[in-house]
């Protein structure tokens, strides 16, 4: 008999027999097409303009329109004609809620049916480019909005369990109708699914992965939310107010009569008087929340985000990277310097060929070496990428700068008992950083003398004060600053790229899905300062996110709070600023306390992850004058 070790190795060895003598071979003229690998790569060999088109109603688990019926969920679908019991294919899943609103991608396209509502058109180039190399895609229209049933209810459970129930269905496990109300069985499935998507969809995907759902074997979250709390918080502070009712409303183009007690709902459980973190925002929390989290994730994750992204933040790439890295879940990066743009469209060719090869690995078991590689894709100016083995850099050491009574940004803390004021004034981050020579009352800022060598930040710095008010509370900003004329991506503009009239295509096309997109070019543009990171919080929530605690009055407590995470390279001859001001009006829409903030140098800092060596004689400032009038593009970053 066997041992267990030598039947693991025979199966094995035979599993590889099987892929070989079935996946490997070029199809035979006269014999239905089959997966056919070369250079690591499935190959086109199925007909696109053949391909099966068709759509389903999967019914989910939640019932979140109140009609007394579970939502059932619409997925259309297109796959290889010849796919079926007897070639089961894998799928690719785009679920959204922007199919008939928004739309999607850079062009905004929306999907598009025949008169018998059938799908003709597939936004995005997934479908002309996987379908040929035997792939299902699928595009599945998030709960309450398009074609499906019931309510939005941002990023609570029926939008996390709604796109779940579609694994399910590819598994066995939730049933599905077809246009007539007949059951539909997915005998075409695999039982193996990737979610993908930027923005709302890529959030999706992190949902339904922290569900734990079997069948889910990877997904790519492209500017994805992993919490909703940071989404709208920082730390106590309101990024916005009623935000959740405005986006239900904004994707769901049903009557707004249908969905208005769920989102009178939603607005009284928001929480949004204290900005303090409660069971809303725990349904919403997918690193650690009550419906889905970071601990079940069986997936694997190809991420991608951007430094830059003012709408979906970078924080929430880099709390679910570490959540998901203290778990040892298979995983990559690509880490941009652009706002909230597309990897399609900033990095095209090299996104194409990667992301085909991670699903080939994760979805039909080729071997292709994607997972010895590099783990982290960087870009570190407007042409460069650099690949390292993990992000942050491994090799960047926290350095601690420390604030001085003469405003400079020193390596050495001030003397015992000295003490800076600044006023809490709602302001904008040009005002914040204009004149950083001259002392204003409305903030503080002090600043490095030249570097004498280039110095990248790769993580998250984090600020640390000893601060006092006179008033119960205060917001608080902290800004890093990189003051120095340079050319950097002008993400602020466009998201940093400008679409050009030229197309490239990806994949097959039929008359009315031809998969050609408008290249792009990567935005530059020239400015004596960029603000760097920027971090926020409310003092009262300065020990707890769930429970606000005014501070008395002249009393001194310590405030510890991590910026938004970067990337990004000071160079020689620049100078690193840091800022501290009041309410921020470019991030925040609370109005200011009016407190008098008092800083105790002496205990007071930020703390810089930093690759290069320190630079030394930190403290000369040489006569330097900031940049007097700042006048920084404001970005107009989309939703989707």
């Amino acid at each position: 008999m066997l041992n267990s070790r030598r039947r693991r190795v025979l199966g094995t060895l035979s599993a590889a027999l099987v892929l070989v003598a079935t996946v490997t071979q070029p199809a035979r003229a006269t014999a239905e097409p089959a997966i056919r690998i070369e250079q690591g790569r499935t190959q086109p060999v199925f007909s696109y303009a053949d391909a099966i088109r068709e759509y389903v109603y999967v019914e989910s688990s939640v019932d979140s329109d109140g009609d007394g019926a579970n939502d059932r969920v619409r997925v259309d679908v297109i796959r290889p004609r010849e796919s079926g019991p007897g070639l089961k294919v894998p799928a690719i899943i785009d679920e959204s809620p922007y199919y008939d609103n928004s739309g999607r991608g850079n062009e905004a396209e929306r999907k598009v049916y025949d008169e018998a509502g059938n799908p003709v058109k597939f936004p995005l180039f997934y479908d002309n480019y996987f379908v040929p190399r035997g792939y299902a895609v699928l595009n599945v229209d998030m709960i309450g909005t398009t074609k499906s049933d019931g309510c939005p209810d941002t990023g609570g459970p029926a939008d996390v369990l709604g796109g779940k129930a579609v694994i399910d269905w590819l598994n066995g496990r939730a049933r599905a109708f077809g246009p007539d109300g007949s059951p539909v069985s997915a005998t075409w499935s695999s039982g193996k699914a990737g979610m993908i998507g930027k923005s709302y969809d890529g959030t999706l995907a992190n949902a339904v992965a922290a569900t734990g759902v079997r069948g889910l074997e990877t997904i790519v979250p492209i500017s994805a939310i992993s919490t909703w709390y940071r989404y709208q918080r920082s730390n106590g502070v309101v990024y916005n107010f009623n935000y959740a009712s405005y986006l239900s409303n904004v994707v769901d183009t049903d009557p707004v009569e249908k969905c208005a007690a769920v989102r009178a709902r939603m607005d009284a459980e928001d929480g949004d008087d204290t900005g303090n973190y409660n069971a809303f925002w725990a349904e919403r929390d997918y690193i650690h929340g009550t419906v889905a989290q970071a601990s079940k994730v069986r997936a694997s994750v190809f991420a991608v985000h951007t430094v830059n992204d003012m709408n979906v933040k970078p924080d929430h790439f880099s709390t679910w990277w570490k959540a998901l890295g203290d778990r040892n879940v298979p995983r990559k990066v690509w880490i941009g310097q652009y706002e909230h743009v597309d990897p399609f469209d900033f990095r095209r060719d090299e996104w194409v060929d990667t992301l085909h090869r991670w699903f080939d690995y994760w979805l039909y078991g080729v071997r292709n070496g994607i997972m010895q590689e590099p783990r982290a894709d960087v870009q570190i100016d407007a042409t460069t990428w650099i690949t390292q083995r993990d992000w942050p850099a491994p090799q960047a050491v926290t350095v601690p700068f420390r604030p001085d009574s003469d405003g400079t940004l020193g390596l050495l803390p001030e003397r015992r008992g000295t003490t800076a004021t600044f006023t809490d004034v709602r302001q904008s981050e040009d005002a914040m950083v204009a004149d950083a020579d001259v002392v204003k009352p409305g903030r503080l800022a002090y600043v490095t003398g030249e570097l004498p060598l280039d110095l990248r930040l790769s993580g998250t710095p984090t600020v640390d004060l000893r601060v006092a008010l006179d008033k119960p509370t205060a917001n608080l900003t902290a800004l890093l600053v990189d003051f120095g004329t340079s050319s950097r991506v002008d993400w602020r503009v466009g998201g940093g790229i400008s679409t050009l009239t030229e197309e490239s295509c990806h994949g097959d096309a039929v008359a009315t899905d031809d998969g050609c997109y408008r290249t792009t070019a990567t935005r530059v543009a020239e400015r004596p300062l960029e603000i760097v990171a920027r971090g926020f919080v409310d003092v009262q929530n300065r020990d707890s996110l769930t429970e606000s605690k005014p501070l008395p009055a002249g009393q001194f407590a310590q405030v510890r709070w991590q910026t938004l995470p970067q990337d990004y390279t000071f160079k020689k001859g620049h100078r690193l600023g840091l800022v501290l001001a009041g309410t921020n009006s470019s991030r925040s829409a609370e109005p200011a306390t009016g407190a008098v903030v008092t800083v105790d140098l002496a205990r007071s800092k930020v703390d810089v992850p930093l690759v290069a060596g320190l630079p030394f004689d930190l403290k000369k400032r040489g006569g330097w004058r900031g940049p007097a009038k700042v006048d920084l593009p404001v970005p107009q970053s989309r939703l989707y």
